[in-house]
C-alpha cells in the first residue's frame, strides 16, 4: 500500500520551540543522524545566515521525512509576530498543521492570531505543548486555555478521553461508540480533517520526550486527503537561489507536472502567457533532486516561470484568498548618497515580489521609495538582506503609522477623458461595506449599453491600482465599486482611455463622499501585578484605549482591551519598567477602526486632493478638437451620460456651444456620425422652457503660459550656445522674448528654472517686466513645480505647459491642460514677433 502525500505546517509565537521541535520530527524519523539545534546555529531548516546570526525563523522552509504511512512535506514557518504575513502564506497550500504552544508561556496573542488564521483557512490543527519538564502550568490549566481557543482541543494521551471526546462531535458516531467502545481511526482522521477534533499531545522537544507520541499520532488523526484528477497547482512562494534563478514554489493538488510541460496561466496585469517548465526541485532543506514528475500532495520549486505570483492557482487550483495580516507602519528608504531612486526602486520590487510582508511605494514626486513594514525586526532583516543581495546600505526614517481612508456614504462618481481623438465615459457607484472587507468590484452595466470586453478593462483598472482617499492620500478600502454604465467611442477610444476614465471615476466619486480617516488598533492583553492595575488602567485611557472588567488571579491582574497602534509607541518597554520584569503585555492587530484624532492626522498631512496630479478628480473634454479640464464638482453638467442610479437621473442635457439653431434631428444626426448609432435621444432641448433659458454662453478664460526654462533653453540652439559661455544671459534673452510675447498676446506667463540640485538655495520668485520668474528651491524640481502651478490656477486659466520633457507633458495631459514643445513655442514666438513687427509699422 502506497503512502499518502501529506504537506503539513508548524506554527508557533516566538520561542515556544518550534524549530526545535522540527529538528526533533526530523531526527526521529531518521532523516538526521544528530539533533540540531537553534541556539548551536546547526538546524536544519535555519539556512539563511540571517536566522543563524538571530537564532529566530525568518523565511519559510521545508524538509521531507516519512512515518508508517505517511510520506511528509514539513513546512517551518517564522514565529516572530513581525514576520506573521510569512506564515499566513503558507497556509492555504497545507492539508494539516501542528500548533506548538509552550508550557510555561501557555495560549499567547500570536497563538490567537495563528489560531484565527488557521481557521480562516479551514486548516485541521493538531497541538503540541512544548517545555513540559520546567516550570509553568499544569496540563490541566493549559488544556483549559487551549479549550477556550476551540472546545475540540482535547488530551490525546488518554485514548479513552480522545474516543469520547471524538465521538461527541457526532451524533451516528456517538451511537456506535456507545455500543462497541471504540472509534475507528478513520472516523478520528474524518473529524480532524473537518475541524472538529483537535488531538493535543505534550513533551518536550529538546530532550525528545512526547515526540514519539506526536508521529504515532499523525498516523493515527493526520486528514485523509483526495487528490483530484484534473491537473491543479497553487503558487505560494517566489524566490530566487544563490544564483539568482526565479523559482516558483507551489502545491501540486491534482493530476500530475512533469518537466517541459508547458503552462498557460496570466501575469499579474491579467494577460495570458505560455512558459515551459525548466526544472522541478524537490527541497529538503538547502539541498533538492530533481525528479521528471511530481505529483498530488508534493511541494516543488519551478524554474521556467517568469510571471508568477503568490497565491495564484493553476487548471483546477483556485487562487489564495487575499492574506488578512498587513503591515500598520511605513517608512522612508534612506538610499546610498549617489544611488540612482529609480534604478533601486527595481531592486526593491524584486524583494517585494519575494517577501508578502513587505510593500513598496514609489513617491513619484519626491522621487522616494516607501516600504510597507510589519515591524522594527524585519526592519532589521530588511537592512541586512540589501545590503547582503545588492550591496547597499540603507537606513529608514523613524517611519509613521500606516492609515487607510473609507466612506460613509454612498455616492456616484464619474470620469471623462477626451482628448482630441480619445474617448471614454465611466459612471461608477462607490458604497461602504462593513470593517475588514477590503475593496469589493462589479459590474451591472447592460452590455448593449457597453461592450463586455471594455467591462472587463474597466474591472481591470480598478483592481490594478491603489486608489488614494482625498482626506490625507491614504488607501482607500472597505468599499464596493460598482461599474453602472459606460461608453466607448466606436473610433477613438483607446485602451489607456478607459484607465483614465476609471482612476478619474473613483476619485470623483471620493470628492463627493463623505470620508472616514481608519487607523490600525490592536487587541491587547496586560497582566501586572494586582497593586499596579491602576496605572495599568490609567496608561490605557490615557492613549484612548477601551478595556474590560480586570480579573484577579493571586498576585497578579489581566485586564484586556483595544488601543490605537499610533498611542502605543514603546509601551511594552515601559510595562518592563514599571512591574520590575513582572509585567506582560500582549499585542495582536485587531483590524482598522475610525482613528481617534482624526482631525490633527489630516491638519499634519495638508494633503489637497486637487493638487494631486497623479490621482487628479477632474475629467478631460473636447472642446474645438483640445482637451479642456473640466472641474471635478461640474460634472453633472458635462457628462455624455445619465446617471446609472435612478433616483439620480437628470434632464437631458442641452449641447449648446455657439448661437446655433438646429434641430434634434440634426443634433442627432451630428451624434450618430460622431458616435455611433444612438439608444436613447441625449440631446435635445427640454420642452416648456424660453428660449433664453436655452443658451448657456460661458466667458472665456484667460490664458496662462508655463514655460520650463532651462529645457526650452538647452532645446534652442541659439540659447543652448550661449549657455554654454554665459547661462545668465541666455536666461534674460529667453525672458526678453517671452516678456514681448506676453505683453503682445495679453497672456500671463511664468518661467521656471530648476533649482534641484543647488545646495542650500532657498528658491526665489520675481518679476521681469511683465512675466514671472521663478527658481526652485533645493530639493524641489521644477518639474514639480510645474504640476502644483497647474493644479493651483488651472480652475481660472486655461493652461499651456512649453517643455519638451515627456513626464511634464504626460502629467500636463492627465490634467487636461495644453502643452507645447520647445519647438512650438519657439515658432509661436517667432510668429508673434513678425505679427508685432507689422502692427507696429503699421502705426
Amino acid at each position: 500500500m502506497s503512502k499518502q502525500n501529506l504537506v503539513m505546517g508548524i506554527f508557533a509565537h516566538v520561542d515556544a520551540g518550534k524549530t526545535t521541535l522540527s529538528e526533533a520530527l526530523l531526527y526521529r524519523s531518521g532523516v538526521r543522524r544528530t539533533l540540531g539545534r537553534v541556539d548551536h546555529g546547526d538546524a536544519f531548516l535555519d539556512t539563511h545566515s540571517i536566522e543563524r546570526q538571530r537564532g529566530i525563523t525568518v523565511f519559510s522552509k521545508q524538509a521531507l521525512f516519512a512515518t508508517e504511512k505517511l510520506d511528509i512535506t514539513l513546512v517551518d514557518t517564522p514565529g516572530h509576530t513581525d514576520f506573521g504575513t510569512e506564515a499566513e502564506r503558507v497556509m492555504p497550500i497545507l492539508d494539516c498543521a501542528i500548533m506548538v504552544v509552550s508550557g510555561t508561556d501557555g495560549v499567547q496573542a500570536h497563538t490567537v492570531t495563528l489560531w484565527e488564521l488557521l481557521a480562516r483557512y479551514g486548516v485541521p490543527v493538531l497541538v503540541f505543548v512544548n517545555k513540559t519538564d520546567l516550570p509553568g502550568l499544569s496540563c490541566e490549566e493549559l488544556m483549559a486555555r487551549l479549550q477556550q481557543l476551540d472546545a475540540g482541543c482535547v488530551d490525546a494521551s488518554d485514548n479513552d478521553r480522545l474516543a469520547e471526546a471524538a465521538a461527541m462531535c457526532d451524533e451516528r458516531l456517538l451511537e456506535r461508540y456507545l455500543e462497541s467502545g471504540t472509534v475507528e481511526k478513520e472516523d478520528m482522521r474524518r473529524l480532524v480533517g473537518e475541524r472538529k477534533l483537535f488531538p493535543c499531545c505534550f513533551g518536550s522537544a529538546l530532550k525528545l520526550e512526547g515526540v514519539d507520541a506526536l508521529l504515532q499520532l499523525l498516523d493515527d488523526c493526520a486528514p485523509c486527503v483526495q487528490p483530484e484528477s484534473d491537473f491543479g497547482a497553487q503558487v505560494y512562494k517566489i524566490s530566487r537561489d544563490p544564483r539568482g534563478e526565479r523559482l516558483t514554489w507551489l502545491k501540486v493538488t491534482g493530476g500530475a507536472l512533469s518537466v517541459r510541460t508547458a503552462l498557460t496561466y496570466p501575469n499579474a496585469a491579467g494577460e495570458q502567457l505560455q512558459e515551459k517548465i525548466v526544472q522541478l526541485r524537490l527541497y529538503s532543506g538547502d539541498k533538492f533532486t530533481t525528479p521528471e514528475t511530481v505529483y498530488p500532495g508534493q511541494l516543488c520549486a519551478v524554474t521556467g516561470l517568469t510571471a508568477t505570483y503568490a497565491g495564484q492557482g493553476f487548471g483546477s487550483a483556485k487562487s489564495a484568498e487575499k492574506p488578512m495580516l498587513e503591515p500598520v507602519m511605513t517608512y522612508k528608504v534612506q538610499l546610498p548618497k549617489g544611488c540612482d531612486p529609480v534604478a533601486a526602486l527595481q531592486k526593491f520590487r524584486q524583494l517585494e515580489e519575494e517577501d508578502p510582508q513587505l510593500r513598496i511605494f514609489w513617491d513619484a514626486q519626491g522621487k522616494q521609495i516607501h516600504a510597507q513594514i510589519m515591524g522594527k525586526v524585519q526592519l532589521e532583516v530588511l537592512r541586512s538582506i540589501v545590503a547582503e543581495r545588492f550591496g547597499m546600505e540603507i537606513a529608514f526614517d523613524s517611519g509613521r503609522i500606516f492609515y487607510k481612508e473609507t466612506i460613509e456614504n454612498t455616492v456616484e462618481g464619474v470620469g471623462h477623458f477626451e482628448p482630441l481623438r480619445h474617448y471614454a465615459e465611466v459612471h461608477l457607484l462607490l458604497e461602504p461595506l462593513p470593517r475588514g472587507s477590503g475593496l469589493v468590484f462589479d459590474t451591472v452595466c447592460p452590455t448593449d449599453v457597453l461592450e463586455g470586453n471594455f467591462q472587463r478593462l474597466v474591472l481591470t483598472h480598478l483592481e490594478e491600482k491603489v486608489h488614494l482617499g482625498v482626506l490625507t492620500g491614504a488607501p482607500v478600502t472597505d468599499m464596493k465599486i460598482t461599474l453602472l454604465v459606460g461608453r466607448a467611442h466606436v473610433k477613438h477610444t483607446e485602451g489607456g482611455d478607459f484607465r483614465q476614465a476609471t482612476y478619474r471615476a473613483v476619485r470623483q466619486g471620493l470628492m463627493q463622499a463623505k470620508s472616514v480617516l481608519l487607523e490600525p488598533w490592536y487587541a491587547f492583553t496586560l497582566t501586572v501585578p494586582a497593586e499596579q492595575i491602576g496605572r495599568a488602567i490609567t496608561d490605557i485611557r490615557a492613549m484612548y484605549g477601551e478595556l474590560d472588567t480586570p480579573e484577579n488571579s493571586g498576585a497578579m491582574a489581566t485586564v484586556q482591551g483595544i488601543l490605537p497602534a499610533s498611542e502605543l509607541k514603546d509601551y511594552p518597554e515601559q510595562v518592563a519598567a514599571y512591574t520590575r520584569g513582572l509585567g506582560q503585555l500582549q499585542l495582536r492587530l485587531e483590524g482598522y477602526r475610525p482613528c481617534h484624532n482624526s482631525e490633527r492626522i489630516v491638519e499634519e498631512a495638508a494633503y489637497d486632493p486637487e493638487a494631486d496630479l497623479e490621482n487628479t478628480p477632474d475629467s478631460v473634454f473636447c472642446d474645438h478638437g483640445a482637451g479642456v479640464t473640466v472641474k471635478w464638482n461640474r460634472m453633472q453638467e458635462y457628462m455624455h451620460l445619465d446617471s446609472g442610479r435612478k433616483e439620480d437621473r437628470r434632464e437631458a442635457p442641452v449641447l449648446l456651444t455657439r448661437n446655433l439653431s438646429l434641430g434634434d434631428k440634426e443634433l442627432e444626426a451630428i451624434m450618430e456620425r460622431e458616435f455611433g448609432p444612438q439608444k436613447t435621444r441625449l440631446y435635445h432641448a427640454p420642452e416648456n422652457r424660453p428660449a433664453a433659458e436655452q443658451l448657456t454662453i460661458r466667458p472665456p478664460k484667460d490664458t496662462a503660459l508655463i514655460v520650463d526654462g532651462y529645457n526650452i533653453i538647452f532645446a534652442d540652439p541659439e540659447l543652448s550656445a550661449a549657455a554654454q559661455s554665459d547661462l545668465d544671459a541666455a536666461r534674460r534673452s529667453l525672458c526678453d522674448r517671452l516678456s514681448s510675447y506676453a505683453g503682445y498676446r495679453k497672456c500671463y506667463t511664468v518661467v521656471v528654472f530648476d533649482g534641484y540640485k543647488v545646495k542650500g538655495n532657498p528658491g526665489e520668485k520675481q518679476p521681469f517686466h511683465n512675466i514671472q520668474v521663478v527658481y526652485t528651491k533645493e530639493n524641489e524640481t521644477g518639474d514639480a513645480y510645474i504640476e502644483a502651478l497647474v493644479a493651483k490656477i488651472g480652475r481660472n486659466y486655461n493652461v499651456r505647459v512649453a517643455t519638451s520633457d515627456g513626464l511634464v507633458q504626460l502629467s500636463s495631459l492627465r490634467s487636461g491642460v495644453l502643452r507645447m514643445s520647445a519647438r512650438e513655442l519657439h515658432e509661436e514666438l517667432e510668429r508673434t514677433r513678425k505679427e508685432m513687427e507689422k502692427h507696429f509699422k503699421k502705426e
